[in-house]
This record gives C-alpha cells, sequence and structure tokens, in this order.
C-alpha cells in the first residue's frame, strides 16, 4: 500500500488539538488547538482529506473526573470519528503509553501533571522548532504526529 502524503494527528478533548504533517514539504503545515464545534472539526478535515491518514489518540475516561465530563469528552471523541468516517480518512488509534514510549518519553510517574505536560510540550519545542508558540494544547497533537511520521515512514 502506498503511503499517505499527509498525517492528521488528533489529541482528543476540549484541551486537545490537532496537527497536520505534508511528506510533500517534510513539514507540519498546520497546527490548532481543537475546534470548538462538531461543524468547526468536519470543516478542518475536510481541508486536509486528500491522501490523508489520521492517528488519534486513543484515551478513556480518567480517573476523578465526573459523570457529565466523562460524558461529555465522549460525545467529543465519537464527533472527531464520525467527522473522520464522513472524510473516509483512514485512521489509526494509539494510546498514549504507545506513543509516548516510542518516542522514548518515559512515564508521567511520581510527576504532577503540570511538570508532565510541560516535559511534553518542551519535547514538541525540541522536535518542531520552526513552530511559534507550542502551546499544552498542541503539543501532544505534534508528539503524536512525529510518532505517525516514524510508523509511516514518511
Amino acid at each position: 500500500m502506498k503511503a499517505k502524503s499527509k498525517i492528521i494527528a488528533i489529541d482528543p478533548g476540549t484541551n486537545g488539538g490537532i496537527a497536520v504533517y505534508s511528506n510533500e514539504s517534510s513539514n507540519v503545515i498546520e497546527v490548532i488547538k481543537m475546534p470548538s464545534t462538531p461543524q468547526d472539526v468536519l470543516s478542518f478535515l475536510l481541508k486536509h482529506k486528500e491522501d490523508s491518514i489520521c492517528y488519534l489518540e486513543k484515551v478513556g475516561g480518567m480517573p476523578g473526573q465526573g459523570g457529565s465530563a466523562m460524558f461529555n469528552f465522549g460525545k467529543g471523541y465519537g464527533h472527531l470519528e464520525m467527522a473522520l468516517l464522513a472524510c473516509d480518512i483512514p485512521t489509526v488509534t494509539v494510546t498514549p503509553q504507545i506513543w509516548q514510549k516510542a518516542l522514548q518519553l518515559g512515564t508521567k510517574g511520581d510527576d504532577s501533571t503540570t511538570i508532565w505536560k510541560n516535559k511534553l510540550r518542551a519535547k514538541a519545542q525540541q522536535l518542531f522548532p520552526y513552530i511559534k508558540s507550542i502551546t499544552l494544547a498542541i503539543s501532544d497533537a505534534l508528539l503524536i504526529c512525529e510518532y505517525a511520521r516514524i510508523k509511516e515512514k514518511l
């Protein structure tokens, strides 16, 4: 099977983001904070659907999260899955443990969430120095994108 020319990497959730890598430019060509509505998600994916593959982070509810928060996360994840299906974008799901291990990032361990997220952000800044203003919202999407680029051999 011929490699796709674009990778769409998604860190789901309202605090997540989407990164798009182009084999033609050998760079990440667009990165955004997660769109706030299903229509905005679909519009973004439609713009990048040609010859793309998506790597979607596979996550579940987090311990301590309330029922309403878990319901909203699940609803948003379902919107992403449906938008990808509607765009005919082949999708690979990957757990955080898999992509973090592949990128040799270690584990969160006893670090606070803030320390761990800042470590991931620093790694994204190292890998993508040409992207200005890498935020916590987009850093995981960029790292998932790097994992996908390695897997797709782009």
